[in-house]
């Protein structure tokens, strides 16, 4: 939750810090563990140390799910009107694709500890890449024609 990234992304999603971590734990917990746990004990296992309820959990998990079909939807209806050809769109396919090669590099610095240096720094420069990259576009005006 504390990935510059994550954070920059979150800031024009439709989903708040609260649902994206909900999200966060409920996916962890179905593909982690070997027995799934309950969603009063996914509860738990929330950042913020306040109590929260099954009941406001669940609340959460599900307006988190419904955000995240909707913008699927958004996405769908966005390509199925034809808008993918429009080349102001070039740019957020663009960094999408910055963000699989970060995302990349983040998992080759992981899994090989001989050129974790390299790695280190490519990951830095992406993600300054990406940040400013994300907040360019995470204007209104992006979209526009002037």
């Amino acid at each position: 939750m504390n990935d510059p990234l994550v954070k920059t992304l979150l800031k024009s999603s439709n989903l708040t810090k609260t649902q994206l971590e909900c999200l966060l734990i409920d996916f962890l917990a179905q593909n982690i563990a070997s027995k799934s746990p309950t969603n009063a004990e996914k509860a738990s296992f929330r950042l913020s140390k306040a109590e929260i309820s099954r009941g406001a959990f669940n609340h959460t998990l599900k307006q988190a799910r419904k955000n995240v079909i909707q913008s699927m939807y958004t996405i769908i209806l966005v390509g199925y009107a034809g808008m993918f050809d429009d080349t102001r769109l070039n740019p957020y396919l663009e960094v999408a694709s910055k963000l699989r090669e970060y995302m990349g590099a983040y998992q080759g610095l992981l899994s090989d500890e001989s050129f974790a240096a390299e790695h280190l720094q490519i990951i830095n420069v992406l993600r300054s890449e990406l940040e400013s990259s994300l907040e360019r576009l995470s204007n209104t005006k992006s979209l526009s024609k002037t």
